[in-house]
């Protein structure tokens, strides 16, 4: 039988071995250690998910002047492109190419939930099956970061109802409140997604060329959502910002909480002079 090749369709085969090379590549740099029991799919689980949401939500009260700082450099970027969206998505209209078209629609679906969620999904599953902490931990905190990005992201939309470029408003149209997905462009959901996703394993890795690796994909997972008019340039900035802060914080979180988890007591006595080291897991 012959599969008919299609410029408008990148066969799925080459979308397969994007997926294979990307969960290969993760799942072999990340290395073993730790206990193993640790970082389940369980109540303890879900509780320090619920906690995670509630201090990266609550945050904001103990941000120091350089964060206040980080944040204004932001709002200053993002308001910067928020000024030219209209003259980027004019520019990139009149540039698409049937190349470009081909490989947008390959790289879209890397920040959709059905692969982000088959990625996750992937990497804890090779952890249970190769007894590894660190595989479990990279898969949970990728999905909490993904989850709790995605709630902020979704309320922007909700509250914000910008209008998204394929509708043909101005750049600096909204519908507040509405429940339309074409009111719901600022900020981009992929963006965020991927990046949050991203920046988890980046943190997990010690290797330079999946952080490379990892951050081009997410990278261009977002700027197809500009080429495909499904959001403006600005959308896209503030969602990966969005993803990319959320998984800065939930991986600071628990490098916490493992620095918690060790103590170092000193014993004197009559008898002896110990130095005693406990872990609590």
């Amino acid at each position: 039988m012959t599969i008919p090749f299609s410029k408008r369709h990148p066969p799925i085969l080459i979308k397969f071995f994007i997926v294979l090379i990307c969960f290969t590549t993760f799942q072999t740099s990340l290395h073993a250690d730790g206990d193993a029991s640790k970082y389940k799919l369980n109540k303890e689980f879900l509780k320090s998910f619920f906690d995670d949401s509630k201090e990266v939500l609550i945050s904001p009260r103990e941000w120091r002047r350089s964060d206040f700082y980080r944040l204004s450099a932001l709002l200053v970027a993002g308001t910067s492109v928020l000024f030219l969206d209209q003259d980027i998505q004019e520019w990139v209209e009149e540039n698409r190419s049937p190349t470009s078209k081909d490989i947008s629609r390959l790289v879209s679906p890397l920040g959709h939930g059905a692969f982000l969620g088959g990625f996750v999904t992937a990497l804890y599953a090779s952890g249970e099956i190769f007894d590894n902490v660190n595989l479990r931990k990279t898969a949970l905190l990728s999905f909490e970061s993904w989850m709790i990005s995605g709630v902020i992201v979704s309320g922007l939309k909700f509250f914000i109802g910008r209008s998204r470029p394929q509708k043909n408003e101005d750049s600096f149209t909204f519908h507040p409140f509405s429940f339309r997905s074409v009111f719901h462009s600022f900020p981009s959901g992929h963006a965020s997604s991927a990046f949050a996703v991203a920046t988890v394993v980046a943190d997990h890795s010690e290797k330079f060329y999946v952080d490379f690796l990892a951050y081009n994909l997410a990278a261009l997972a977002a700027l197809s959502r500009i080429h495909d008019s499904k959001h403006w340039a600005s959308d896209v900035f503030i969602g990966a910002a969005i993803g990319y802060f959320v998984a800065k914080k939930i991986s600071a979180l628990h490098k916490k909480k493992n620095k918690e988890n060790i103590q170092v007591d000193f014993q004197i006595t009559s008898q002896r002079k110990a130095i005693c080291f406990s872990l609590y897991f």
